[in-house]
């Protein structure tokens, strides 16, 4: 419990949203066990997550919101906007 005290507080001083530490810290066993247990259904295989329609759903989205800011980026630089500044 000290451990993570320290953390929280290490992570308040940089400025850094402890939202996401909480968020993994309470969904990591699941998401791990989940992951775990798809690995052993599928013999190992880890195409069960490309190959399932909800897989490749998700896989989309996720691909979308990771591309999103590279995209708007470079459409910003490519009309010759300038770029809003970083926080």
């Amino acid at each position: 419990m000290l451990i993570f005290g320290v953390i929280g507080y290490v992570f308040k001083k940089l400025d850094y949203p402890l939202a996401p530490l909480v968020l993994a810290l309470v969904l990591g066993d699941l998401a791990e066990n989940a992951l775990r247990q798809s690995l052993i259904m599928s013999q190992g295989s880890l195409g069960i997550f490309f190959t399932r329609p909800i897989g490749g759903a998700i896989n989309a989205v996720a691909l979308f919101f990771f591309a999103m800011p590279v995209l708007t980026a470079w459409r910003r630089r490519a009309r010759g906007a300038p770029l809003p500044p970083r926080a």
